[in-house]
């Protein structure tokens, strides 16, 4: 009766982490990348990425 109104705060609170630094957390990809074993569509999509971060700290620096 009482007990389930106090949870619903604390249970939102949960999926936010309020308290770890943007910073910290992570966007939950733990991937390990070995130029030995890249084939071409590695490379490229390498390649795309570095290319998408030059154009963001472009857009972030205007």
């Amino acid at each position: 009766m009482g007990r389930s109104r106090g949870q619903k705060a604390r249970d939102k609170n949960k999926a936010t982490m309020p308290q770890v630094p943007k910073t910290m957390k992570s966007d939950g990809y733990d991937v390990e990348f070995s130029a030995e074993f890249a084939d071409h569509e590695d490379l490229e999509a390498q390649a795309r990425a570095e290319a998408a971060g030059i154009r963001q700290s472009k857009k972030s620096k205007s």
